[in-house]
Parts: C-alpha cells; sequence; structure tokens
C-alpha cells in the first residue's frame, strides 16, 4: 500500500476519552432529539444538557458508562461497550424538549 492513505472513515469510532466519574455521578436516561438528531441528554438526577454540557459534564466526571468521541472536529458522548444492549446510547428512549 505504499503511497497510498488508509481509509480512516471505514475505521470505527472510539471513545478518544472514557474519563473517572464520580461515585454520584449521573446516568443518561433519554436522549433529546430535535428532527431526529441528538441534541442533548436527560440524566438520571433530572438535569437536561446540551451535547456541549453533557460532554464538558462527562469529562469532569459527572455522568457514567459514557466516553469522550470526536468526529470532525465535534465531540459527543458514546457508550462504553460492556456487552450489555439496553444500557447503549441508542437503546435509550427519546425525548422532545426545548433546551434551557
Amino acid at each position: 500500500m505504499e503511497g497510498k492513505d488508509p481509509n480512516l472513515s471505514a475505521l470505527p469510532l472510539m471513545a478518544v476519552e472514557i474519563p473517572e466519574y464520580d461515585p454520584d455521578a449521573a446516568e443518561i436516561t433519554a436522549l433529546v432529539k430535535e428532527g431526529g438528531r441528538v441534541k442533548g441528554y436527560q440524566l438520571s438526577n433530572g438535569q437536561t444538557l446540551d451535547k456541549d454540557e453533557a460532554v464538558a459534564l462527562a469529562k469532569q466526571g459527572g455522568i457514567m458508562g459514557v466516553g469522550i468521541s470526536e468526529r470532525n472536529g465535534n465531540e459527543y458522548l458514546k457508550s462504553i461497550p460492556d456487552g450489555t444492549e439496553n444500557n447503549n446510547l441508542s437503546s435509550l428512549p427519546s425525548v422532545s424538549q426545548d433546551m434551557q
């Protein structure tokens, strides 16, 4: 493959950072969607955060079970694989809500 760049887009997306979470960290209980796209997250403590707020909180150890991935320069949360399907972000219910 000399002279050819590998097709990096074919590689699976991996969490670039898996923070250690606090003992009292919240869990994500639902995805906040608008037009079918994830705009934020609803947490077990009742908070609703937009994507950037959730990434910042996860980096501080405030959200358990997620890693931070990056695509096209944008960070987002990704489930940490644990062999259980029902706690994957894609398996969570969706809610429509105005972000405040």
